[in-house]
């Protein structure tokens, strides 16, 4: 973990953050804290953490998502030489993952 980035007014974010009960709830806070393009750019970055953790190529990535090769591999390197906070996540959300991708297809059976 970088320690120039803690300081008191990280923490209170982060405080902030772990009250957060629900994805509305999230919705709120960020919309209220970041630029649509902001939470945007997060996301994205984050749905490339997913696709690597998966297996996928830089052009697969590319194809499902347009964002550039630099921004892949910075995500790539956060993955395989970071703090360890997309690990972290990802392991976390492997059960939840798989129940929504089950979930989608099921309603897609549906329809």
């Amino acid at each position: 973990m970088n320690d120039k980035l803690k300081d008191e007014h990280m923490d209170d974010l982060f405080d902030a953050i772990l009250t957060l009960k629900s994805r509305d709830e999230c919705y709120a806070l960020f919309e209220d804290l970041c630029t649509i393009a902001e939470i945007k750019s997060l996301a994205s970055r984050f749905q490339v953490a997913i696709l690597l953790n998966k297996g996928c190529t830089y052009t697969e990535i590319f194809d499902q998502t347009g964002v550039s090769t630099a921004t892949i591999s910075r995500v790539k390197r956060c993955l395989d030489y970071g703090a360890d906070g997309y690990k972290t996540v990802l392991g976390r959300m492997d059960n939840g993952t798989d129940k929504k991708e089950k979930e989608r297809m099921e309603g897609n059976e549906k329809k």
